[in-house]
């Protein structure tokens, strides 16, 4: 593997994961931890550093140990070939029917944080912003 392809791996293992968070926070209202994680692995017989977990989620490093590999699909109840972004591995079916509300969610931080960051905004243009969010995630 070249090392473009290692980052665009590890760039896409870091989506998925993102994701699979999202869809968890969905399911249960809660972010599950490192420690939720690493002690799930544990467990398992694969051990995750945090640096390595950091590494992982933000696409710095592509990870391809077997045994964190499938832990981590084990942990979020999603084979390993969609976790490592495999070609024509199916979506699992718990991530499709999320997949909205996650978007939404997104896009709320979005809208959210643009609020705060951009203060003495007009309402007009906070609902330009908005509008604009609204029609990119319908697009996604």
């Amino acid at each position: 593997m070249t090392e473009d392809e290692n980052g665009a791996a590890a760039a896409d293992l870091a989506r998925r994961l993102r994701l699979l968070l999202d869809v968890s926070i969905a399911e249960s209202g809660a972010e599950p931890t490192y420690a939720q994680i690493a002690s799930f692995l544990e467990a398992r017989g694969a051990n995750l550093s945090r640096s390595r977990w950091t590494y992982m989620v933000n696409g710095h490093r592509y990870v391809r140990d077997p045994l964190i590999v499938d832990g981590l699909a084990a942990f979020f109840d999603v084979d390993a070939p969609f976790l490592l972004g495999e070609e024509g591995a199916p979506i699992p079916e718990k991530v499709h029917a999320q997949l909205d509300l996650v978007r939404s969610m997104r896009a709320a931080k979005v809208k959210s944080y643009a609020a705060r960051t951009l203060g003495d905004v007009s309402p007009k243009a906070l609902q330009a912003i908005s509008k604009f969010l609204d029609e990119d995630m319908t697009q996604t």
